[in-house]
Order: C-alpha cells, then structure tokens, then sequence
C-alpha cells in the first residue's frame, strides 16, 4: 500500500492511503447468534443516507458491497460452537472482501450484522497490513473459545480465532490464520466479561479498558493509554472494530446484548475522532445494529443515528 497521503478540510491525514477512497462493505449476517433482525442493520445505515454523508467529508466512495450469504442446508455444531459451517464460509467470504479493497487503495468500512464477522474483518485486513493493531470497542470481550463459550454462539468468541486461541481450530475455520498478536489488541468499554475470558486477558495481559478505567480515567486518557500500549510509536495502522452496545443503551437501543452502564454516546464518539486523529485508521467495522429489537421507530432511530455518527468521526468528523 502507498505511503502517501491525503489531508481533508478538518487537517486529518490519513496516512496509509494515496486518497481519500473508502468501501462500504454491507454484510447482513446474523449466523453468529440467535436473534433475528441484526441482518437488517447494514440496510437500515444505508437508507440513513451514510454514503452521501461520507462524500459530505470528502471521501470517494467507490463501491457499495451488498454481500450475500448463503445458509447451508445441513450445519451441524461443532462441540459447541453453533452454526460453525455458515460463520466460517461466511467470514471466509469478508476477510476476502476486505483484502481486494485494501489492495484496491480503498478503506474497507464493513457494515454488520453480528460481531462474528471480525473473524473476517480481522483476518483480511492483516492478510494485508500485518502490523495492523486493532482497538475492539464493545460491551463485551468476544474472545471465548470453543471450549470456554457458555452459549456457543459465534459471536462471542471472534478475537480467538484470529489470535490462534481456538485450538484445536474448528475444521470449518482452517482458513483463519492466527494473525493478530495480544500485544496489539485493546479493548475500550467493557462491563460484561465471562469468567473464561477474563482469564484469557490476564493470561495474556491484553489491554482492556472497562467502563471502571473510563469513570476513574476520563475517556480521553483511556483511549491515550490503548493506543500506548499497541503502537507506542505512533506509526502502525489501526484497525477499529466498534459494537454498537458499547454505547449504553440508552442511547443506542435496538442492539441484541445491551448493557446498561456503557460509554456515552459522545464518549464513543470521542474514541472514534481519537483514532482519526492519529492517522493509522485503515478500516472499520460497525456492528450489531438490530432494529428488530427496537422498542419503537424513535429507538430504531436512534440507534442508527448513533451508528453514523460513531462512523462520520472515525472518517473524520469534527466538531469544530
């Protein structure tokens, strides 16, 4: 990829691209875990008008993936991990996606669907830009294994994958190299960790930042110390991979795990102009958007509008 840069109006660069392209990759998948609707998310963001207001900040958007995603008819468990066949070609199908549009010179911005799609996102990016490190903001930590998942619903347990932690590797997950290292992945946000997971981040001391860290902190001085800790000096590429519940519901409603407690919307807004601001952003994810669960049109809303903001500042936004 090009080492050259673009600058927009507000003074950000982006530093790991030529110009100012961006690909919005819609992925209305909801394999992952039980609850219908989250495969309605993507569409629900577009027909919120997200590409024009990408364009309102000077990116190109050069192409709209509408991915599709088949069911097979038979999709046995595996131990007890559901749905694995339909998770692992489907994720197959976006870590390829992302790849072709990084090497196109575009930044991949993935639209979800359920959170499983980072075993995707994840793997295609670093199949690219290897020393990519990745800031996961979300309720929860994602990172069970297949032995240590209570529900067995994919969803929860992508980071294991792409850290190499699910071993013995599912066969229907061959493909995923066990790309991302602990010492690059931070975590911002979190108050609903399992048992087996919080054993997992002290095992391998990985950075993770609970809502305790962001009242005693202040969010800037969280967002300040994850980035400290997975690329210290300033110049690896950042991959943001955002759940919508890491906003409290409150604010952000129609999502299938809320969690009272979480980062205002404004705080989740500010990590997200954090990371512009650096410049190492080179792809984003948006998930878990379920207007199903909406308790009514308002709460729908709401929950998109909060979804296109968090991504118009990682694009970079400004308030001033």
């Amino acid at each position: 990829m090009a080492s050259s840069f673009d600058v927009n109006a507000n003074g950000i660069v982006y530093k790991h691209f030529q110009a100012r392209n961006v690909s919005i990759i819609s992925c209305p998948f909801s394999g992952g875990q039980p609850r219908d609707g989250v495969e309605t998310g993507p569409n629900h963001v577009l027909e919120a008008g997200l590409a024009k207001q990408l364009e309102s900040l000077d990116w190109t958007v050069n192409k709209i993936y509408d991915l599709e995603f088949v069911e097979p008819e038979s999709d046995p468990d595996e131990g007890k991990l559901k749905r694995p066949l339909y998770v692992g070609t489907s994720t197959k199908l976006v870590a390829d996606t992302v790849t072709a549009t990084l090497e196109s010179g575009s930044l991949p911005l993935t639209i979800g669907g359920d959170h499983s799609l980072a075993i995707g996102t994840v793997s295609g990016v670093l199949a690219r830009l290897p020393d990519t490190c990745l800031i996961w903001v979300d309720a929860h930590a994602d990172i069970n294994t297949p032995q240590s998942t209570e529900s067995g619903n994919i969803h929860g347990c992508p980071l294991s994958f792409v850290m190499g932690l699910a071993e013995p590797c599912p066969p229907q997950f061959a493909w995923v190299k066990p790309a991302l290292a602990a010492n690059k992945l931070a975590y911002i946000g979190l108050r609903d960790v399992d048992a087996g997971e919080r054993d997992i981040l002290r095992k391998h001391n990985i950075a993770a930042f609970s809502m305790h860290h962001v009242d005693r902190y202040g969010i800037g001085k969280v967002v300040e110390m994850a980035l400290e800790r997975i690329n210290p000096d300033g110049k690896a590429p950042v991959h943001l991979s955002l759940d919508i519940d890491a906003v409290d519901p409150v604010e952000a409603p129609a999502t299938g795990t809320p969690v009272r407690g979480g980062l205002t919307l404004r705080e989740a807004c500010y990590v997200c102009e954090a990371i512009a601001e650096t410049g190492n952003l080179v792809a984003m994810d948006l998930m878990e958007c379920n207007p199903a669960l909406g308790e009514n049109a308002s709460s729908i809303k709401a929950t998109i509008s909060a979804a296109c903001s968090l991504v118009r500042c990682a694009m970079g936004e400004t308030l001033l």
